[in-house]
C-alpha cells in the first residue's frame, strides 16, 4: 500500500512563539510508514505513525526549542496537508506544508 504521505515536506507549525520550520521525511518500512523531522537543531524520529485514507497521525518529542511531547493529525490532499499538533495543554499549533517534488531530497522517491 502505498500511504498519501510518503516524501519529503516542508513543514510550518505556527506556535504562539512563533513560526517553526521543519523538514518531514516519511517512508515505508514494509507496509508500515515511518518517518523522521528535522530542524537546524536536530533530528527526531516520529513514533506511532498511521495513514487512515488522506488523515494522517503521529507523535514526536523534541528537546528545542523546549522539551515537549507533540500529537500530530493532519490530512493530505495531493502535495499539501493541513492540521494541527497538540503538546498536552497548551494550545493546538496550526500546521501546514507542501510535499517537495519528487527526487527533491527524499530518496524513496525517483526523479521524474
Amino acid at each position: 500500500m502505498v500511504h498519501p504521505v510518503i516524501g519529503t515536506w516542508d513543514v510550518s507549525l505556527k506556535t504562539p512563539i512563533g513560526t517553526l520550520r521543519a523538514t518531514y521525511v516519511f517512508h515505508d518500512i514494509d507496509g508500515v510508514p515511518a518517518g523522521t523531522a528535522s530542524t537546524a537543531a536536530e533530528t527526531v524520529a516520529l513514533v506511532a505513525v498511521t495513514c487512515a485514507d488522506a488523515r494522517v497521525t503521529w507523535r514526536q518529542s523534541v528537546a528545542r526549542p523546549m522539551r515537549l511531547h507533540l500529537d500530530f493529525d493532519v490530512v493530505v490532499d495531493g502535495d499539501t496537508l493541513a492540521g494541527h499538533s497538540r503538546a498536552g495543554r497548551l494550545p493546538r499549533t496550526v500546521v501546514t506544508g507542501t510535499r517537495r517534488p519528487p527526487g527533491d531530497g527524499d530518496p524513496d522517491q525517483p526523479a521524474a
